[in-house]
């Protein structure tokens, strides 16, 4: 993952007519070494705008672990855990990659707060052509440990929309699937969907480049989409730039009800009973 964003956080925008759950937000990266304050703060300002619940996704060892803890701490919290895909070929050129699977396993089995194995994936985009191997191997085991523990899988797609799919097929997606910060066209989002996949849209859904993102969220059925900041990463404009958090998730919904043409309390309730849905229900 990035280095945390840093710079003036953004106000806080009108509160959603109906909560939503924030799918997939990294609080341990948006807050250094983040205490309880941090934490409460971060969870206070969503539930104020109408964001009641979020996913805490845990992308490496120190992550995983602090997505449990958190996860078993706060009630608004639910954790995913995984290796992501540009942790997996570190690891394997560490040599310490089994170790590292086999204890996200155990993580994964630790509460049943954690609802997810993810994120994990591939991408194209920030590892070559010699780290690739590395990240299909993980990407199998994780889809494995998902369908054995009846977790939803979470997958990260960087530039490889083909080779995910490929993998998908070849080894059966889990039960329930999310296509986290989904960045394929109608096409791709076609293709997903037709093999079950619920498909996750982040502030990129309001950039002015973002057309085929918008092609896509408008043919998704209602009850395939999901919302989600991956904070701090993917500020929905006008913020773009600056720090992400899930109190600016009412930024995306708005924007993805306009571009759907649905109304916006009526997409909130849809978008909240698909999370509980596709993360296996309410919490």
């Amino acid at each position: 993952m990035s280095p945390r964003r840093e710079g003036e956080a953004p106000p806080a925008p009108e509160p959603l007519p109906h909560p939503v759950v924030d799918n997939h937000c990294h609080l341990d990266i948006a807050h250094e070494s983040p205490g309880e304050t941090a934490v409460a703060e971060a969870i206070a300002a969503a539930a104020a705008v109408g964001v009641s619940r979020i996913v805490q996704i845990g992308c490496d060892l120190p992550g995983a672990r602090w997505a449990v803890t958190a996860a078993t701490s706060y009630d608004a919290l639910v954790a995913g855990v995984a290796l992501h895909p540009n942790e997996a070929p570190r690891l394997d050129a560490e040599g310490t990659l089994e170790a590292a699977l086999v204890e996200i396993e155990a993580l994964a089995q630790a509460h049943d707060r954690v609802r997810a194995v993810g994120e994990t994936g591939l991408d194209h985009f920030r590892t070559g052509e010699e780290g690739r191997a590395a990240q299909v191997a993980s990407f199998r085991r994780h889809i494995d440990l998902a369908k054995r523990l009846d977790k939803t899988l979470v997958i990260h797609d960087r530039d490889a929309h083909e080779e995910v799919l490929a993998v998908i097929d070849e080894e059966g997606a889990p039960e329930r699937w999310v296509m986290h910060c989904f960045s394929g066209d109608a096409d791709v989002a076609r293709r997903c969907l037709d093999r079950g996949a619920f498909l996750s849209f982040s502030g990129t859904v309001t950039f002015k480049n973002a057309q085929p993102l918008r092609d896509a969220l408008v043919v998704a059925p209602r009850d395939r989409v999901l919302v989600e900041t991956d904070a701090p990463y993917l500020t929905p404009t006008p913020y773009r730039g600056r720090p992400n958090a899930s109190y600016l998730v009412p930024l995306t919904m708005r924007s993805m009800a306009e571009t759907r043409g649905d109304d916006l309390e009526e997409l909130c309730r849809a978008v909240e009973a698909n999370t509980f849905t596709a993360f296996g229900g309410a919490w």
